[in-house]
């Protein structure tokens, strides 16, 4: 309770609040543009959030990653373009209700039931931290080096690629991670003489690459596309019919959205779609959906944004990403020198909660946003593509030069930028190369950790509870599919057979 207090007011900060507002009002306007989504403002916003308090940086970037999943609805519901990916499931049933003349009310449906999920998130998320924290005397670094394995394990479901590709990318990312001067042996590697790569590669210029840099190559092969846009007259709060039909869906997607985030490496995108399969599933009139159905929005909306809260539980419990802007949040941890994992909510519990208390004044002031300024920042979808992405690239290159005032960092960006979109050309996903990236580096010092911890006896991990369970997690998380689809195919042969 005393740490759910002082995270309280911790806030109680004019600047900060004034930061979060102002920063609410840009995740928005990021969440509408085309093309962007709250990844790439994050990452493009990391580097400038450097100098601030740990407090407000976090804040700052979570700010950005609820405000924009919200927003990615406006131009889903206007042009039939989801600003994210998080939104795709409400171009189906938003554009068709826009089309008919009801923008205003597929947006302020969509407002409603992204606040009502995100509050439930964050709700579960402090309600979950007490329990957290009780686990955190039972972990040594053997189980910090269990659970970081397993967490990359969980790189094949995580972005669009296949396991293998996405695996081959993750393990990219950690051989990227080896880069530089090894703590425990002082050894240089790949360094190739160049004193900047001395430290390693810095996650901040990677990841303004592959997030940004990369997407603005990706869109420049898109500028012949054109987009129908619908014109809207004001926003529309849901009337009594609307909560009458859409409050379970509601519930049951915000609870879905939650469970889906708490996952590693599911996230945002996967629960929209299970929520809105769900919406449909449980409807009394299925078959409006795809036709406009306003508990189409309701249950992809809920879902997206109840996720955000979800994704920060492993984030922050076990400093595994929940999600692709996850990634960047925790870079952005591990840059402040704050430690992820179950001693965050006894060592920095002050820290822990008024991330919590942020994040639920966030979805509070997107509903605001929202519902004020919803016709002006559909407007923004007006914007050329040939303004918006140059834009863009400049704020790339002085994000990547402003960390430490790198040329070097800018080069990498640049050449990540590539690496990136031949990555996202050929089908590989730039997300588990980010992760890879983190996770690589705390893989091997909590190895060393446990090797030094167990005088260099590594089979005595195994007889440590907690770090075999996380070890029979990622065995079953690389190969259970194959194993079950193996003996599946075993006993239809066998009744083939009979």
């Amino acid at each position: 309770m005393d740490a759910l207090l002082a995270g309280l007011l911790a806030l109680a900060d004019v600047e900060l609040l004034l930061l979060i507002c102002a920063a609410t009002a840009g995740g928005v306007l990021i969440g509408a543009l085309p093309g962007l989504n709250a990844t790439t403002g994050a990452a493009l916003l990391l580097p400038f959030t450097i100098t601030m308090d740990p407090v407000a940086a976090i804040a700052v970037l979570i700010t950005i990653y609820c405000s924009a999943t919200f927003a990615g609805a406006i131009t889903a519901i206007l042009i039939n373009t989801p600003g994210t990916s998080a939104s795709a499931t409400t171009c189906i049933d938003g554009f068709p209700l826009a089309q008919r003349g009801q923008a205003g009310r597929a947006l302020g449906m969509a407002a409603v039931s992204s606040t009502m999920g995100g509050i439930f998130s964050v709700l579960c998320l402090m309600a979950a931290a007490p329990l957290l924290a009780r686990a955190a005397y039972n972990f040594a670094p053997p189980e910090y080096f269990a659970l970081t394995l397993f967490g990359l394990s969980m790189l094949a479901t995580i972005g669009g690629g296949s396991p293998v590709k996405n695996i081959l990318a993750g393990a990219f990312g950690v051989l990227l991670a080896t880069v530089g001067i090894d703590l425990l042996t002082t050894v240089e590697r790949f360094t190739f003489g160049y004193a900047e790569l001395s430290d390693g590669i810095g996650f901040v210029p990677v990841m303004i690459g592959v997030f940004g840099i990369s997407e603005l190559l990706t869109q420049a092969s898109n500028l012949h596309v054109t987009r129908e846009r619908i014109t809207m007259k004001a926003i529309q709060l849901p009337s009594r019919a609307d909560y009458a039909k859409t409050w379970r869906t509601i519930l049951r997607s915000s609870g879905i959205g939650t469970f889906i985030g708490v996952l590693p490496a599911e996230g945002a995108t996967v629960a929209s779609m299970i929520g809105y399969n769900e919406a449909k599933r449980w409807s009394r009139t299925p078959e409006e959906f795809g036709k406009g159905a306003i508990e189409g929005i309701a249950g992809s909306e809920a879902a997206n944004n109840s996720a955000t809260g979800g994704a920060m539980v492993p984030t922050l419990a076990l400093g595994i990403p929940g999600s692709p802007t996850a990634a960047v949040i925790l870079a952005g941890l591990m840059v402040h020198g704050l430690r992820p994992g179950p001693t965050m909510f006894t060592e920095q519990a002050e820290f822990a909660f008024a991330i919590f208390w942020a994040m639920l004044l966030v979805n509070l002031l997107f509903f605001a946003v929202g519902l004020a300024g919803a016709k002006l920042f559909a407007r923004v979808t007006l914007i050329p593509v040939t303004i918006l992405w140059p834009v863009v690239f400049i704020c790339s290159i002085v994000g990547a030069y402003a960390l430490d005032q790198s040329m070097f960092d800018v080069w990498i960006a640049l050449a990540s930028g590539v690496v990136g979109f031949f990555m996202r050309r050929h089908g590989f996903s730039v997300v588990p190369l980010a992760i890879g990236l983190i996770l690589g580096g705390m893989l091997e010092t909590r190895l060393g950790q446990s090797m030094v911890m167990l005088d260099e006896r590594w089979w005595l991990m195994f007889a440590r509870p907690l770090t075999l369970f996380f070890l029979v997690l990622t065995a079953l998380a690389l190969f259970g599919s194959f194993v079950w689809g193996w003996a599946r195919r075993r006993r239809t042969a066998g009744s083939t057979g009979e």
